[in-house]
C-alpha cells in the first residue's frame, strides 16, 4: 500500500500548499459608498482568519505522514478532517452569502470605521474573486485524503529501513542467524565461553 500512503500525503501537501498561497490572493473585492467609490481588496487571510494557520497545519501534518506509524496515522487522519471541515466550512459561508463581517477588517484600516453595523453601512457591493472556490474545492480534497488515511492507515507499508529493524525482527523475519544465540546459550550453560 505505498501507493495509497503517497497519495494521501501528496493530496494534504497539495492542499495545504494551496491554502497558504490563497490566504496571500484578493478574497473579495468591496466597493465602499463614500462618495469615491473606492475598491478596496480582501485578502484570503482576512477574509478567513484562520487559513493561513489551518493550511500550515495540513502542510505539517503531510509531511509527517510518510513517516509515522499506525496509530499516528489515524491521529493525522482525524485531524486533517477536522481541518477540512473548519476551512470548508467557513469558505462555504463566504460563497454563499458573502458577510460583511469578513471584510470588516480591511474597511476599518482603510477609512477607521469599525463595528459591523457601520462597516455595512459603508459596503456598497461585495464580489467574489475564484480563489474562495478553489480553496473550497482543495478542503473537498483535503477531507477525502484524510478520510482515505483514516479507512487504508492500517495496510500501509512500514517507513522503517531494514538497517533499523532490531535483532530479533531481524531473526523473526530470517534475515539474521538466530542459531547462533540458541549455540552461545548452550556454551554457557555447559561452562564454555563462547567467546574463546
Amino acid at each position: 500500500m505505498r501507493r495509497a500512503r503517497s497519495t494521501a500525503v501528496l493530496a494534504m501537501l497539495l492542499t495545504g500548499a494551496i491554502g497558504v498561497i490563497a490566504s496571500t490572493q484578493t478574497w473579495i473585492d468591496v466597493t465602499l459608498d463614500d462618495g469615491s467609490q473606492q475598491t478596496l481588496a480582501v485578502p484570503g487571510a482576512e477574509a478567513l482568519p484562520v487559513l493561513t494557520p489551518l493550511s500550515l497545519a495540513a502542510l505539517a501534518l503531510g509531511a509527517a505522514l510518510s513517516i509515522v506509524g499506525p496509530v499516528m496515522r489515524y491521529v493525522f487522519g482525524a485531524l486533517g478532517v477536522l481541518i477540512a471541515a473548519l476551512v470548508g466550512f467557513g469558505t462555504a459561508q463566504l460563497l454563499f452569502a458573502t458577510p460583511v463581517s469578513a471584510t470588516a477588517a480591511t474597511v476599518t484600516d482603510a477609512t477607521g470605521i469599525s463595528g459591523t453595523d457601520a462597516v455595512g453601512a459603508l459596503v456598497q457591493d461585495l464580489s467574489l474573486t475564484p480563489w474562495p472556490a478553489v480553496t473550497f474545492v482543495a478542503q473537498v480534497v483535503l477531507l477525502a485524503a484524510s478520510v482515505f488515511t483514516l479507512v487504508t492507515a492500517r495496510r500501509w507499508a512500514s517507513g522503517a529501513s531494514r538497517k533499523y529493524r532490531t535483532a530479533e525482527e531481524a531473526a523473526v523475519t530470517g534475515t539474521g542467524r538466530p542459531h547462533d544465540a540458541i549455540d552461545s546459550w548452550d556454551d554457557l550453560s555447559r561452562g564454555d565461553d563462547p567467546t574463546a
